[in-house]
């Protein structure tokens, strides 16, 4: 027999009889299942679990869930096929143990595997104060369970709503409460709102939608402290300017954590970015060696990125979840030949004050902004981010059928400015410097970040082998 006949029966014998754990019964987690199972794996399957739900959408939680025409139980992923899996639901991973292959449980129970993937996502950054935010009326969202309770909160008439943060949720859920006609302030450390992810010139069209829409915003200031009656409800919260709010409920919108902390000790190259993997989703451990049966997927992914230096990129978009599960099923259970890699162009949207807001690309990298179509005035246009002469993301409000057409300048590393699409132009196409605020300022973290280097150092630690 050859040696390529012998790989490939090995191959054929782990599609029969192989072990397969997925660790996140996330998107990405049932996306990767059900993709196992289309490509021929019939192996035994377990997909682990922290919540005790199934797998389901999350974006409706900051908009329809709040907004009460969509039950928080109704949001359940569909499944586009059975999966025949071993369901872990309601326990969470605790451990990692490479040399036996096992991942450990809160229970105590040991998973076997022959394969793993990671995709545990990320949760909520909780207030920064815990007895704080142990508060009655402080929520976060992140979970199914958030939604419903806030939606609970939001319902009961309450007299002022505060939301921390400005970003793509916080904005989300400031546009739900001005829908429902509740009194809002929204506070936000940095400039404007959506200031990390689309920088300053974009921020500033977004706080005007803010205000027009009767939103208290409040920019350059924090929240220093929360105070609460003697039933333990939020009442009040101070401000860093010497200002205070009456609040009844509080949200804080301040990004999220990557999950990462149960694998402590692995020896894989996690951290606060996520778990480091290369193009085809295989793992790498802490010194930068690719691991032969770890995999990663979804948000708690970094990998490099050809379109932008091969810096690491994390992304924490619904399409980026789907199409890396995908990758890393098929390259699980197939020979290197026929193994295929996982470059996504990221794309994201959010709809906030009856805009719809749609972006290519990695918007952050640019330090120029052309406004390319459409008004900013009448908040309907499109916008193109550049770097050293190139397109490297853009962004429309109201604006998303042309999306495709600056995905495709993107992707073969157009000039910047980029020719126009023929019409619609607006009247100044000059670029101007996009406002990025620096990344040592603490503001919202963008749901797309290059993660190739810490900003404030250059310093690195290596570990060596024990």
């Amino acid at each position: 027999m050859s040696a390529a006949s012998l790989v490939a029966e090995l191959v054929a014998a782990f599609r029969a009889e192989g072990r397969i754990v997925i660790v996140g019964a996330s998107l990405a987690g049932l996306r990767a299942a059900e993709a196992l199972r289309e490509r021929g794996f019939r192996g035994k399957l377990t997909v682990i679990g922290d919540e005790p739900h199934e797998p389901y959408d999350r974006p409706p939680l900051s908009k329809q869930v709040l907004e009460g025409w969509v039950h928080p139980d109704h949001t359940r992923l569909p499944r586009r096929r059975a999966v025949d899996a071993d369901w872990r639901l309601g326990v969470a991973a605790t451990g990692l143990d490479r040399v036996n292959r096992q991942v450990l449980l809160a229970n105590g129970d040991k998973v076997d595997y022959d394969r793993l993937l990671i995709a545990t996502g990320v949760r909520a950054r909780q207030w920064i104060n815990p007895r704080e935010a142990a508060l009655e009326g402080v929520f976060t969202v992140r979970t199914c369970d958030d939604a419903a309770r806030l939606q609970a909160a939001l319902h009961a008439d309450p007299r002022r709503v505060l939301i921390i943060g400005s970003g793509f949720i916080g904005s989300e859920m400031a546009s739900v409460c001005r829908k429902l006609g509740l009194p809002v302030t929204v506070t936000e450390r940095a400039d404007g709102p959506l200031v990390g992810a689309l920088g300053g010139v974009i921020g500033d069209i977004a706080a005007r939608m803010h205000r027009d829409a009767g939103v208290d915003l409040r920019t350059g200031v924090a929240v220093e402290a929360l105070e609460a009656d003697d039933g333990g409800h939020v009442r009040r919260a101070r401000l860093s300017d010497g200002a205070t709010l009456d609040v009844d409920v509080v949200v804080a919108s301040l990004g999220s954590i990557r999950n990462v902390e149960w694998l402590e000790g692995a020896g894989l190259a996690s951290g606060f970015w996520g778990v480091g993997c290369d193009a085809g989703c295989r793992a790498f451990d802490i010194n930068g060696v690719v691991t032969d049966n770890i995999f990663v997927a979804g948000d708690i992914a970094r990998a490099p990125h050809v379109l932008y230096e091969y810096q690491f990129i994390s992304m924490e978009h619904w399409d980026n979840a789907v199409s890396g599960a995908q990758v890393a099923a098929n390259n699980m259970i197939n020979l290197e030949t026929e193994r295929c890699p996982h470059l996504p162009l990221p794309m994201f949207w959010s709809a906030q004050f009856g805009v719809n807001i749609k972006g290519v690309g990695v918007c952050s990298f640019g330090d120029e902004i052309v406004f390319t179509q459409g008004s900013p005035d009448q908040r309907r246009f499109a916008a193109a981010y550049g770097r050293r002469g190139r397109i490297v993301g853009a962004v429309t409000f109201d604006h998303g059928k042309w999306l495709d057409y600056y995905g495709a300048l993107i992707e073969r590393s157009a000039p910047f400015p980029p020719p126009p699409p023929g019409y619609d132009r607006p009247g100044d196409m000059t670029p101007i410097p996009a406002r990025f605020p620096d990344p040592r300022v603490p503001t919202e973290i963008p749901t797309v970040v290059l993660t190739g280097h810490d900003p404030t150092t250059r310093g690195a630690e290596f570990r060596r082998r024990s």
